[in-house]
């Protein structure tokens, strides 16, 4: 084991390395002292990039030496299967090899770590007898969340890692746009990228590729997602009925969703389910972060429950890659992406509909309790939509005396354009 341990120390040097020139995320971990810090996330978002970032910064702005840094990997072939003891032996290994770190602050990065049985109760262990600041990743929220309350009892703080947003896209493709009046030409340009990022999505991993081969690779990744976060977790065994909810979801993005609709069409074509089956599938389909349901807002319980959920994706990307379709519905796309801005910003996003039955796309409510409304548009040309748009926002703001505005491609560039250079969020 202490042989494999150093192999592994070596290759995280080098690992070290390769984030001094990457981009950093808007995204940090909060500075709360004794607790665990824990980020989740879909696959292949960058968790395990984000961690290697936070050490960067350990690295930099403590002046900690990388021999008092331990980062593993439980997707490393060599540490699977890991149990327990496996952990606890990787962990005193470390301490082993640098004696000098029993009395030092050392920093412990466990990457996905929910594929280690009984990981919890080896990291509390570690807590609670070493002077140590803990970092752990996952694939799955609700496992995390449910070991982290049983085991961790309220000592740990999750982070959600997404896909990168438009604002981070921009910069890894280095666009920026230096001029001080933002003109038609530079409207224009962000313009073009901005519906380029709707086709193509947030994926680090695709940043670079041909919309062909990104096409491919993101397909792969929600046939990942099904097969490891959400049959083989589960032990589910009707898949084809999760690939078509999951397909039905994927198009119905920024749409009203129906559970009873959808199984009567299951039913009409011969697929064995029940409501209570699909309600859980849906439970499963939001843990492995694939795709999310938006309630509606209302004091009524009755009325949330009566009423379907909005639904949408982790990426814009995805959809596009998922669903075959002769038309880009820009309009849908944009609204995910906006959708998506308002979960960075650890929002509670809801919808809302007016007495006289308008539709408002999302009510937030912020962190600090705060309350806002916001309206997407996409095609501003239709001089009616506007209006319409408009009228329903105005009901809204009667009924609920709360402010909103109307969120538009052209004022979100400017938006964009705005905040170039900060970490701040555009919505």
């Amino acid at each position: 084991m202490l042989t494999l341990l150093k192999n592994l120390l070596i290759e995280q040097a080098e690992n070290f390395k390769r984030v001094e020139q990457s981009l950093l995320r808007e995204t940090q971990f909060p500075v709360i002292p004794n607790k665990i810090k824990v980020a989740i996330g879909m696959r292949r978002v960058g968790k395990s990039y984000f961690l290697l970032q936070e050490i960067r910064r350990i690295m930099e702005d403590k002046k900690v030496p990388w021999e008092r840094l331990l980062c593993l990997n439980f997707e490393d072939d060599r540490l699977l299967p890991c149990s327990q003891e496996k952990l606890r032996d990787l962990l005193e290994g470390f301490y082993k090899i640098y004696p000098e770190n029993h009395s030092e602050q050392c920093y412990l990065f466990l990457d996905e770590i929910q594929n280690v049985e009984g990981w919890s109760l080896v990291v509390r262990r570690f807590l609670d007898s070493k002077k140590v600041q803990i970092y752990l990743s996952g694939s799955s929220a609700k496992l995390l969340s449910k070991e982290i309350a049983t085991e961790l009892r309220g000592r740990s703080i999750s982070t959600e890692i997404w896909p990168y947003s438009f604002q981070e896209y921009l910069a890894v493709n280095n666009i920026a746009i230096k001029a001080e009046l933002l003109g038609q030409k530079n409207r224009d340009i962000l313009y073009q990228q901005l519906c380029y990022y709707l086709h193509k999505g947030g994926f680090p991993e695709i940043t670079f590729l041909t919309a062909i081969d990104a096409r491919r690779v993101l397909q792969d990744y929600v046939e990942l997602v099904i097969m490891r976060d959400i049959v083989e977790r589960h032990n589910i065994q009707n898949v084809t009925i999760i690939k078509y909810l999951i397909k039905s979801l994927l198009k119905n993005t920024a749409g009203a969703f129906s559970v009873n609709k959808f199984f009567n069409d299951t039913k009409s074509q011969g697929m064995s389910s029940s409501r209570s089956l699909l309600y859980d599938y849906l439970d499963y389909i939001e843990d492995a972060y694939l795709v999310f349901s938006v309630p509606l807002y209302s004091e009524s319980v009755r009325q949330v429950q009566s009423n379907p959920k909005k639904v949408y994706a982790v990426d814009p990307g995805l959809v596009k890659a998922s669903i075959f379709s002769v038309n880009d519905n820009y309009g849908h796309l944009f609204e995910n992406l906006v959708f998506l801005d308002l979960k960075r910003g650890n929002n509670k996003v809801y919808y809302y509909l007016t007495k006289e039955k308008y539709e408002i796309d999302f009510l937030v409510e912020t962190p600090e309790g705060n309350r806002r409304m916001v309206q997407v548009v996409w095609d501003t040309s239709d001089v009616k939509t506007l209006e319409r748009e408009q009228r329903a926002l105005n009901a809204a703001k009667q009924e609920l005396k709360i402010e909103g505005e109307i969120i538009t491609p052209l004022n979100y560039i400017e938006k964009v354009w705005e905040n170039q250079g900060n970490q701040k969020l555009i919505i």
